[in-house]
């Protein structure tokens, strides 16, 4: 994530973009999500996640080192980064998937959500079948 762009730079990246990310990108939802989420998980540096969620939509960054950049560049501790990139995977990436998929040639999938182990099965006490009082019998 070192590298460096103009404002230049960005402006012709935007315009090769499809018509479904540049609304994402400048879309008062996404920016309305961003907010919130930030809200939920008490970050203050909003404009840097919109910042990277930004290069995302831009093709700079590609989906999956999403996280990896929030915990480099944000110094946000591993489980935090995760769920922040959970939320925003969900909310901002996964309903502009198809043009973020033709960006970056990749299939772009959400994370899957915490897996809860189910508990075993109880067994069930076999009882013998009683005589069937209602059945004629067959002889």
């Amino acid at each position: 994530m070192a590298e460096k762009y103009t404002q230049e730079q960005f402006w012709k990246l935007y315009e090769k973009l499809p018509q479904e990310l540049r609304d994402a990108i400048f879309s008062e939802e996404t920016s309305k999500n961003i907010w919130e989420i930030c809200e939920r998980n008490n970050i203050k540096e909003i404009s840097k996640i919109g910042k990277y969620t930004g290069r995302v939509l831009l093709g700079i960054l590609p989906p999956d080192e999403f996280q990896e950049t929030l915990e480099k560049e944000l110094k946000l501790k591993k489980d935090l980064a995760k769920k922040v990139a959970r939320e925003i995977n969900r909310f901002i990436f996964y309903p502009v998937k198809t043009s973020l998929e033709e960006i970056y040639k990749i299939p772009v999938v959400p994370p899957p959500a915490e897996l809860k182990v189910a508990p075993a099965p109880k067994e069930k006490s076999v009882t013998p079948p009683e005589k069937d009082i209602y059945r004629e019998p067959i002889e």
